[in-house]
């Protein structure tokens, strides 16, 4: 990459379609735009929450066959994975910046920090920090409903999902303790969680990830697996409660913004196999209440 100070600079950045993975790159986006250089996001879930990133040019996600026509007139372009979005981005760039080796380096910063570190050390942005330029639209009331809990029991891939009726179970717990929890979802996967109603647990109908923002920045709580919507929780400082498989993979994807607690199923297991396989048989409805408590405790 050009010097750091070279206020001429026009970058952009691309993000993969993982929701959290956009939150994240979006931190070395507002870094670099605060110290002067002219940046281009092209992401599918940042174009859907542009109102939340005021002043910064988010397009549309790249498509294969048009990348390098969009990517060409840019000095630098940055992604965090080698072939996602844009495959063999370092073949098709002569200044591509690739940062997956910041998912495996051995640090004990979430990502968050780790993208920060990096602005500041490889980019010379001595004064970067992890936030990534999220700011709440006017109208909207921060943790305006303090005992709705939003709870989000699914995830990109099924290994990192606790066992379901243990969310129900657990929300059943939370609203006799007086709280309002909600389940969020997708419109694909509702009507695996419409049952959920009939024990008066909310399954509100979001729609769109500006909906969801909307209504998450507005809760009280988040409890949920390893997924985007953590992250999205922790950018709108909503304190959030993770459940992860493995400590390692907790330790560099835990949310990294906002008040947060993770909890790790199965950490006594002897190998990494048996705890991909049974970190969710092994975590247990009160270890995720005694968690949530002491989240309720550090956060207020």
């Amino acid at each position: 990459m050009q010097h750091a100070n070279d206020s001429a600079l026009n970058v952009a950045v691309t993000t993969s379609p993982a929701l959290g993975d956009s939150l994240l790159l979006m931190t070395v986006a507002r870094n670099l735009q605060l110290s002067g250089k002219t940046v281009t996001v092209f992401s599918q879930h940042m174009r859907a929450l542009r109102d939340w990133f005021p002043g910064i040019d988010i397009q549309p996600a790249l498509r294969d066959d048009d990348a390098d026509a969009l990517l060409r007139p840019f000095d630098t372009v940055i992604q965090l994975h080698a072939n996602r979005p844009v495959p063999r981005l370092e073949q098709r760039h002569p200044d591509a910046l690739v940062l997956e080796h910041l998912c495996r380096a051995p640090s004990t910063e979430p990502m968050a920090g780790r993208l920060a570190q990096f602005c500041r050390e490889s980019l010379r942005l001595h004064h970067a920090e992890p936030g990534n330029g999220l700011a709440v639209p006017a109208g909207l009331t921060h943790r305006k409903h303090r005992l709705r809990v939003a709870i989000h029991p699914t995830a990109s891939t099924p290994d990192k999902r606790w066992l379901a009726p243990r969310f129900v179970r657990l929300a059943l717990e939370l609203k006799a303790k007086g709280f309002e929890p909600h389940f969020i979802v997708t419109d694909e996967e509702r009507a695996d969680w419409e049952h959920v109603q009939q024990h008066g647990v909310g399954l509100p109908r979001l729609g769109t990830l500006d909906n969801v923002a909307a209504w998450l920045v507005e809760s009280g709580w988040f409890i949920g697996n390893d997924s985007g919507i953590g992250h999205l929780a922790s950018c709108l400082r909503v304190p959030t409660l993770s459940l992860f498989m493995r400590r390692g993979i907790a330790r560099t994807w835990r949310p990294g913004w906002g008040a947060g607690k993770v909890l790790v199923g199965g950490a006594w297991l002897p190998t990494g196999r048996l705890k991909e396989r049974c970190w969710k048989y092994a975590l247990s409805v009160n270890q995720v209440l005694r968690a949530f408590q002491q989240l309720q405790r550090e956060a207020t």
